[in-house]
């Protein structure tokens, strides 16, 4: 009987320890405590810095940094950025055809001489070639032939003048040879107009006139200053007056054309007289100045583009014919959004934009944007930053790079 008893006084014991334990635990998780008297006190947390760390939301995470390794990092405020509206577009370099020339000779003859070659440059009046032509032969032997009339009608009228003095001819006479000598001198007059045109100069034709000695040779000189692009000619080449091909195309080099074709979607974007800035691999840090010319009137059937042609100047004829190029088109005024350095944002696996943000520059939380333009360094964010928020600015590769290696830990 009396085991019985010590024994129900043994678990009446345990039970109030038991009881007291979950009472314990209890007021400690409400801040209370019982002081040495038996009395409660009720405790006030200390407030950490931890306390205006960003909360994770759904689907986010954190990671915290000691402070060497915050060291390596920068950061900085999510400010606003001025983004230009700009359009770009691939295409490739050509001949400004409005100063592209092709040199042909006005009369059909064979080439004597080419003094020009493929590269060389040009000056408006040097002579390109000579043929031999028998039209201006022909003209030439026409205007010795009406000199000679002229002369003759000249000495008739001269004696048949005289001989009407002395009595010895009709008035009749002299009235024919008049006729006669005007209709000579009207007709040396055209033959000498006719070996102009083939480019001779007075003193040349009256050369020709003094010595009565024909020259066939007819020269051919540059409409304008500029480069030689293209040459056919050749001693003995037969050219003729717009058959092709031409013996010589002269280009003026100091402007040339891109021609590029943009997509169907950007078409309305393109305006008349937009500026152009060009770079083309050849010079990856020159950039050329130009402005749009030409649009085209249609969209290509099968590859649903729009010519867009534009003049860019090259004074110092660096541009080449067929070279690849791009070039940029500012197309609207400028756009004032938040924006974080290149530095600043992570392209995760799964495709999306992320950057890390922070309040105490040690607890960082990684943050889904949605980005836009990229221009100057910068990254146009669209949705997902408020301004004034902190950010990492340099280094946020390091950041995924360690949550990613405390996940797979």
């Amino acid at each position: 009987m009396t085991t019985f008893v010590n024994l129900l006084r043994r678990l009446g014991l345990w039970a109030l320890a038991a009881v007291a334990v979950v009472g314990a635990v209890v007021l400690w998780s409400k801040g209370v405590v019982l002081s040495a008297d038996g009395q409660s006190t009720r405790t006030e947390r200390v407030a950490s810095v931890n306390d205006n760390r960003p909360a994770a939301d759904a689907g986010e995470a954190a990671v915290d940094l000691s402070e060497k390794q915050v060291g390596s990092l920068r950061i900085g405020p999510v400010a606003r950025h001025e983004f230009a509206i700009l359009k770009t577009a691939v295409g490739t370099i050509d001949f400004n055809e409005n100063m592209l020339v092709q040199v042909f000779s006005q009369y059909t003859g064979k080439i004597v001489k080419a003094f020009y070659n493929i590269g060389e440059d040009v000056r408006q009046g040097d002579i390109l070639f000579t043929i031999d032509s028998p039209d201006l032969l022909q003209a030439e032997s026409t205007l010795l032939a009406a000199a000679g009339v002229l002369e003759l009608q000249k000495r008739t009228l001269a004696r048949v003048t005289n001989l009407l003095k002395a009595g010895g001819s009709a008035q009749k006479d002299v009235d024919q040879s008049t006729s006669d000598e005007q209709t000579a001198e009207g007709n040396f007059k055209a033959t000498k107009d006719a070996v102009r045109i083939f480019g001779k100069t007075d003193a040349e034709i009256d050369r020709i006139l003094s010595e009565r000695k024909v020259e066939s040779t007819l020269v051919v000189p540059s409409p304008i200053s500029g480069r030689v692009v293209t040459r056919n000619a050749a001693p003995g080449f037969l050219t003729q007056p717009g058959t092709a091909p031409p013996p010589y195309q002269i280009a003026d080099l100091s402007t040339m054309w891109m021609i590029a074709n943009v997509i169907e979607a950007d078409a309305p974007a393109y305006k008349l007289a937009q500026e152009v800035t060009v770079t083309v691999p050849a010079y990856p840090d020159k950039v050329f100045k130009g402005h749009v010319t030409a649009l085209g009137s249609m969209i290509d059937p099968n590859s649903h583009r729009q010519l867009v042609r534009s003049e860019i100047d090259d004074p110092d004829h660096l541009l080449r014919s067929g070279m690849f190029a791009s070039f940029v088109i500012r197309v609207g005024d400028p756009v004032a959004s938040l924006a974080v350095p290149e530095a600043g944002v992570v392209r995760e696996g799964d495709g999306t934009m992320t950057v890390w943000v922070t309040t105490d520059s040690r607890h960082f939380v990684k943050r889904t944007v949605k980005i836009g333009l990229r221009q100057d360094d910068q990254v146009q964010i669209l949705n997902g930053l408020k301004p004034g928020e902190t950010v990492v600015t340099e280094g946020a590769v390091f950041l995924s790079n360690k949550l990613v290696l405390s996940d797979a830990g």
